[in-house]
């Protein structure tokens, strides 16, 4: 008797564990595909025939993302059928011989899985991209890259941003290496709005209408911003109310959408 009531309940439990684990893989599964999918903060080029041109930024890689992100720019011309998404990599140094790469692509895609935040947008502007463009040739460390203190990806983006300072763009605190100035000691601050000093983006001060002051150490940047009242941490981020950076009407995608993190 005991064998054959222990027969069917191994038989049970054996039933009951697989589909536990055949459970377990699929949600594993639709956890990925979430976070791998694009999370609809770009809106459709073919819905959408006015240039476009957004700034995203994602945590980094493995142990750096506890202290940065990485930052790309997307350009949609007028009547264009996609993006181009530009962004500096040390890959792309090493597969290219150029730190900055150029991908068609949908750019509000996750970086290596980590959720984009969308940092500025602007559209209607054809000129803008004709700026930010001409920026990009413009760029000096096509043959240099280090994650830190820079010149980097958010070293990239910062100088897109000098350049065309219509885009407002406030980089976060945890944009390490959006201070870095190479041999310079003073520039406008990354938004291309008020002043900055900064030693090689290891010891600085920046002082503007958009950032509002900020203090960086070692590449760790602390603030506040009395504009938009917020402090500003390193690990961290911004703490308090948030600037909308120029964003238009929110692109195509459902009411409820998301938030923010090279």
């Amino acid at each position: 008797m005991r064998n054959g009531t222990q027969i069917p309940s191994i038989g049970l439990t054996s039933t009951a564990l697989a589909r536990a684990l055949a459970f377990g893989d699929a949600t594993l599964r639709s956890r990925r595909k979430e976070r791998l999918e694009p999370h609809r903060l770009a809106p459709d080029p073919a819905l959408t025939p006015e240039p476009v041109v957004q700034v995203y930024g994602a945590r980094c890689l493995h142990w750096r993302r506890y202290f940065s992100i990485h930052t790309w720019i997307a350009l949609k011309p007028a009547g264009a059928r996609g993006y181009a998404v530009y962004e500096v990599t040390s890959a792309s140094l090493r597969r290219r011989g150029s730190t900055v790469a150029v991908r068609k692509r949908r750019p509000d895609a996750p970086w290596f899985g980590n959720p984009p935040e969308l940092l500025a947008e602007k559209r209607g502007d054809g000129t803008l991209i004709e700026r930010i463009e001409s920026a990009i040739h413009e760029y000096r460390y096509t043959q240099r890259y280090i994650a830190w203190p820079g010149p980097n990806s958010n070293t990239f983006i910062a100088h897109l941003a000098r350049a065309v300072p219509e885009l407002g763009l406030n980089l976060p605190c945890t944009a390490i290496g959006k201070d870095y100035l190479g041999a310079r000691l003073f520039s406008t601050a990354p938004s291309g709005d008020g002043v900055q000093f900064s030693l090689f983006g290891l010891v600085g001060l920046l002082a503007s209408r958009v950032e509002g002051l900020e203090i960086n150490v070692l590449g760790l940047s602390f603030g506040i911003d009395p504009f938009v009242p917020a402090v500003k941490l390193p690990m961290i981020g911004r703490l308090g109310l948030t600037r909308s950076n120029g964003f238009s009407a929110k692109p195509d995608m459902p009411a409820s959408s998301s938030e923010a993190a090279g």
